[in-house]
């Protein structure tokens, strides 16, 4: 019923078409090449559109001892994908295959804490959560936007669901640059009058002032290799560069920290200042005491478009503390908190084990299940379960194996 709507969430998402776009003229201002700072932050928060909402729900999730609540514009429930693309795009934007139900992800989120790779999920009651989908969305099917209510929902999260707006797939910005219902670069709507940044950030933070009608901060540009485990962003494809919008007020005084996510297609190496010129964020920022940080995430083998891992292209930790990006996200928030750079070590790369398939299940190290092998922990598919066929997999965590 839905099969055009499967290859349109396809682009969108993995980038089999992209429209072009030229850089917009900036009102943020021209970034100042510099390092996070230490500032007095009263408290973080979270946000972020499409691969860029996942990734926030994740942070939010794995760490919801640092942060305090989220916005999310169009993405599902906590590790919805299971490591796997297929899953993603066909029952994690489409609804074509199953998904695991909002309980099962609940049932996993309490086994991941137990275990330690996340935090306590008792820490997400009472966190303000707001959640946006468009009606003209349709990269990210309604429910599984659902779920994510839901999913929060049964934590005690006070939950907040802006699903009754036009908008297309993207972040919706009185200043944005696309009309209402597209879904095209650079991804920034503008719904007339609506205002779902003051939404979000009114129920975050229990008020808002209005918007600055021009921005008065400071836009630094740091290195993102200073937080990056091993400290080479681009081998967990994140950018080089990171940006933090600062208002003036945070120099000397209190201030709240707003992480903010790009989605597909919306990095910096591709868009420009797109987003943090046009999300009107630091348009609040200035009148809120608000830091913003725009983190960059950029393109790899299995990321062509430059999408936050939220299906496991580049670890299958992703949705864990131990993911790359959201440990070096974290870093990040971190280092404005203390004013040290986070000391990057290179991690020794667990050794690859070479052999046959039918010799790994053997030896623990996979499994077999109709002919096929399959990679403890990681369910990453090997091939044919035999004597003759044989791979190469190593051992991220105890009984965690994945492909080299």
């Amino acid at each position: 019923m839905r099969l055009s709507n499967a290859f349109l969430a396809l682009a969108a998402a993995t980038g089999l078409a992209a429209a072009s776009l030229s850089m917009s003229s900036a009102a943020v201002p021209p970034p100042q090449p510099g390092t996070l700072g230490k500032y007095d932050i009263t408290g973080t928060y979270v946000s972020g559109v499409s691969s860029g909402g996942y990734l926030a729900n994740q942070l939010h999730v794995a760490y919801s001892s640092v942060f305090q609540g989220a916005g999310i514009f169009s993405a599902g429930a906590y590790d919805c994908a299971q490591n796997n693309v297929n899953t993603a795009l066909y029952a994690c934007m489409d609804t074509f295959q199953a998904r695991k139900t909002p309980s099962e992800l609940e049932q996993l989120t309490r086994t991941r804490a137990a275990a330690g790779t996340v935090d306590p999920p008792q820490n997400l009651s009472g966190d303000p959560v707001w959640l946006f989908h468009g009606t003209a969305d349709q990269t990210v099917d309604r429910a599984v936007n659902d779920d994510l209510a839901t999913y929060y929902r049964d934590f005690g999260a006070r939950v907040v669901y802006n699903n009754t707006s036009a908008a297309g797939h993207a972040w919706v910005s009185p200043i944005g640059p696309n009309s209402c219902g597209a879904t095209s670069s650079p991804y920034i709507n503008n719904c007339g009058t609506a205002d779902p940044v003051k939404e979000m950030l009114g129920h975050l933070f229990g008020q808002v002032n209005p918007a600055a009608s021009a921005v008065s901060g400071k836009l630094v540009q740091f290195d993102q290799g200073q937080y990056v485990p091993g400290g080479n962003p681009a081998a967990v494809s994140m950018g080089r560069e990171g940006f933090a919008y600062v208002p003036r007020a945070c120099d000397t005084g209190p201030c709240r920290l707003m992480v903010t996510l790009h989605g597909c297609y919306q990095y910096y190496g591709l868009v420009g200042n797109a987003l943090l010129d046009k999300s009107y964020l630091n348009e609040y920022a200035d009148t809120n005491n608000m830091i913003v940080l725009y983190p960059q995430a950029t393109t790899m083998t299995g990321n062509p478009r430059g999408c936050w891992d939220w299906w496991g292209y580049q670890s299958a930790q992703y949705p864990l503390k131990s993911g790359p990006q959201m440990t070096a996200i974290v870093n990040m928030v971190k280092a404005l908190s203390t004013g040290q750079p986070t000391t990057t070590t290179t991690q020794p790369v667990p050794d690859c084990v070479t052999a046959s398939n039918y010799a790994h299940t053997t030896a623990g190290r996979a499994y077999a299940s109709l002919g096929q092998t399959y990679a403890l922990g990681s369910n990453q598919p090997l091939g044919l379960w035999n004597t003759f066929t044989t791979s190469s997999i190593r051992q991220t965590s105890p009984n965690y194996w994945v492909k080299c």
